[in-house]
């Protein structure tokens, strides 16, 4: 069973909880709309903490489910999700508005054409951060409310009421578009978002070194010209392995396997338990396969 109450939500638990009548699950998007503002006349916004209070306390008889705050992502929640809120107008007989669906989750953003936050004037909610949206979202969508918008997601305040799309359509509506209901607002709403599921890493193919090359190279390149390098990339995978274990000094990692290098792999056969002719600093299968493991590379015959 989906969370009732919205993880990371304030929980201010009013009581009054009462089942809904089942049906498409419907979400529904109020502003608060608490003052006139005007683009010559912007107001600054009422305080989150003082909604908040008004919810929990002598406008809890109009409570939604959830008071969001856009410009912060804070969260209030009122009551739990599967229970009916009463925010919307419920005329008698019709349809029961508050409780017109398995679930009719109602949420009031912080909002008001032209209000002020920070010195910033803000005429549309969508024009806001949005923050918290995708959460709000996502958790709504977890009790079954579809992400669309049956009449259109809101842009504006024209109000667009169809009662029999009302009954028959799961989804996210406005308080404009809500049966029995005289309301405008929300005005505008912020876009779905998609979650773009995270791209699994790219695995990286190992490099490799060939058993065969590095015995050959062990073998050649002490007896040839300082320096002298038979498989030089292999080598030196081998060489900065050693060197990481504290065996070879950075000087001599140079892709030639001479004699400092011969001496840095015995000694690295001796720490893992070799002895006598087993300890010659000729890599052998199972030394250099240990050796890859822990460096990162893989060895092939």
């Amino acid at each position: 069973m989906p969370d009732l109450w919205m993880p990371g939500a304030q929980k201010l638990d009013i009581g009054d909880h009462a089942p809904t009548d089942g049906g498409p699950a419907k979400a529904i998007a109020h502003i608060t709309w608490d003052r006139n503002a005007t683009a010559a006349k912007p107001a600054d916004i009422v305080s989150f903490e003082a909604l908040r209070s008004y919810f929990s306390g002598g406008g809890a008889g109009v409570a939604p489910h959830l008071l969001w705050n856009p410009f912060d992502g804070r969260v209030a929640q009122f009551v739990p999700a599967n229970s009916r809120s009463k925010s919307l107008v419920d005329a008698p007989g019709g349809t029961r508005t508050n409780r017109a669906g398995s679930v009719v989750i109602q949420i009031e953003a912080l909002f008001f054409p032209y209000c002020r936050v920070d010195g910033k004037v803000y005429a549309k909610l969508s024009d806001t951060p949005c923050k918290g949206w995708q959460q709000l979202q996502d958790w709504v969508h977890s009790w079954g409310v579809p992400n669309t918008w049956p009449m259109g997601r809101p842009t504006d305040f024209t109000p667009h009421r169809s009662e029999s799309v009302w009954e028959k359509q799961a989804g996210w509506y406005g308080h404009s578009q809500v049966p029995e209901n005289d309301h405008q607002d929300p005005g505008s709403w912020p876009p779905f978002v998609t979650s773009t599921p995270a791209k699994p890493p790219t695995p990286t193919s190992k490099p490799s070194v060939s058993l065969t090359h590095v015995v050959a190279a062990a073998h050649k390149d002490p007896a040839a010209t300082q320096g002298h390098a038979t498989y030089k990339t292999e080598v030196l995978l081998v060489e900065k392995a050693l060197q990481a274990e504290g065996l070879l000094a950075s000087q001599w990692v140079d892709g030639s396997f001479g004699t400092k290098t011969l001496s840095a792999y015995a000694a690295l056969q001796r720490r893992y338990g070799y002895t006598g002719s087993d300890a010659d600093g000729i890599p052998g299968k199972t030394s250099l396969v240990r050796l890859g493991d822990k460096h990162g590379f893989t060895v092939t015959n």
